[in-house]
């Protein structure tokens, strides 16, 4: 029988990242905060063109034990990676500093938070931080986001900013986390995995409208449909600041300059704009772009509407759509994709930024471990690495646990 990977549950985040934090420092925390990875059910590479998303939270959270100092010392430990402990200061944090990758996007957001004068007064010292993580790493189920959103939730409870409260708060935070990963950590994503991490509820995925910040929750309860949402971590870890994401991003941008707008989301007649690129990368990366924020649309309303069938279906060709035309597919999520649809999955797709990564298939709850099992099997002809398998559903976004 297949195994599928758990999220620990929240007591036993907190006990870690709060053991993690007494064997880091030797005193107790001033409280712990939670803040989950994401799956992108559709709408991928469509947030940095004013599109629209439709993620729903993991169950699988990073948990940040934290607590302020009197200096501006900031001292970090991560539980996962085999990282050791970084020490710095405030001063340290800023776009182009030579401080560690993982750093970068977990005190990016501090730095982005400190950016506003009104929260710079505030945030005069530095903090002791312990992150204890179970969202797979390079899996392409935002693990940075978690780790940003869930220090920026600390942030703004321990220094008084109370944005963690209101709806506008927490799009201040989830910015904070994206500025960190554009800015801090030079990763040129747009806002999804942050906003989902920071505003999404449980039982609900997130219609979030990357025009204006917007979203809409839609009911999402597969269970009471007989159904199953099945995460595929295909162990093909890739990197979002190598180039190719960046790549992708500029030539949508501009092609939406010569237009004469901001995003391609804001294109007036998108068919004619596609009617006039001779070149055919930038073709094929608008047409992926505006069919992909339709899928959306309908993705919506299929859900909406309980047709679950229509929603595997459109998947299956987001899926195409992202191998063909925006070409941020791998042959790891290919297979997974194929051998989902061969084992009668209603949909299946590559979710995240692509070049390997996580795929999801809708699947009826009792073909979760033959699928599982198939896939596998795939894999190991191949001589890949196996893939790991996660528990999902819409669960809460970030708040403070303990």
């Amino acid at each position: 029988m297949a195994s599928i990977r758990k999220a620990l549950s929240v007591q036993e985040g907190i006990d870690t990242a709060r053991s993690l934090f007494r064997r880091a420092y030797g005193y107790e925390p001033e409280g712990v905060w939670a803040a989950p990875g994401r799956v992108n059910l559709i709408g991928e590479h469509v947030d940095y063109n004013g599109g629209l998303c439709l993620p729903i939270a993991l169950p699988h959270q990073a948990y940040n034990a934290m607590a302020r100092r009197d200096d501006r010392i900031v001292r970090l430990i991560p539980s996962q990676g085999g990282d050791p402990l970084w020490e710095g200061t405030l001063d340290a944090i800023y776009p182009g500093a030579d401080i560690p990758k993982w750093v970068k996007y977990a005190a990016g957001p501090v730095w982005a938070l400190c950016q506003t004068p009104e929260y710079a007064a505030q945030i005069t010292t530095g903090f002791d931080a312990a992150i204890a993580s179970c969202v797979p790493l390079g899996g392409g189920l935002s693990s940075s986001a978690a780790m940003e959103c869930c220090v920026a939730m600390g942030v703004s409870d321990l220094y008084g900013l109370g944005l963690a409260d209101s709806r506008e708060g927490r799009t201040t935070l989830a910015h904070a986390g994206m500025l960190a990963e554009n800015r801090v950590a030079g990763a040129a994503t747009g806002g999804l995995d942050q906003s989902a991490s920071m505003q999404a509820i449980r039982a609900h995925a997130l219609l979030l409208d990357c025009l204006t910040g917007g979203f809409t929750q839609i009911p999402f309860d597969l269970q009471s449909h007989g159904l199953h949402l099945l995460v595929i971590d295909t162990m093909a870890h890739h990197s979002l600041n190598d180039g190719q994401y960046e790549q992708r991003r500029a030539t949508c941008e501009a092609v939406a300059a010569r237009e004469g707008v901001n995003t391609l989301r804001e294109l007036p007649d998108p068919d004619a704009t596609l009617s006039r690129l001779t070149d055919p990368i930038e073709y094929a990366r608008v047409k992926h772009v505006i069919t992909e924020i339709q899928r959306v649309k309908d993705a919506a309303d299929a859900l909406r509407a309980g047709e679950y069938e229509q929603l595997g279906t459109l998947f299956y060709s987001s899926h195409a759509s992202l191998r063909d035309d925006y070409e941020v597919s791998a042959p790891e999520l290919d297979v997974a994709v194929d051998t989902a649809r061969s084992c009668a999955a209603l949909g299946a797709r590559m979710t995240g930024g692509g070049f390997g990564g996580s795929a999801i298939a809708l699947v009826r709850e009792d073909d979760v471990n033959s699928t599982c099992e198939a896939v596998t099997a795939a894999f190991e002809k191949r001589g890949w690495t196996l893939p790991q398998f996660l528990d999902a559903y819409a669960a809460q976004g970030a708040s403070r646990v303990a």
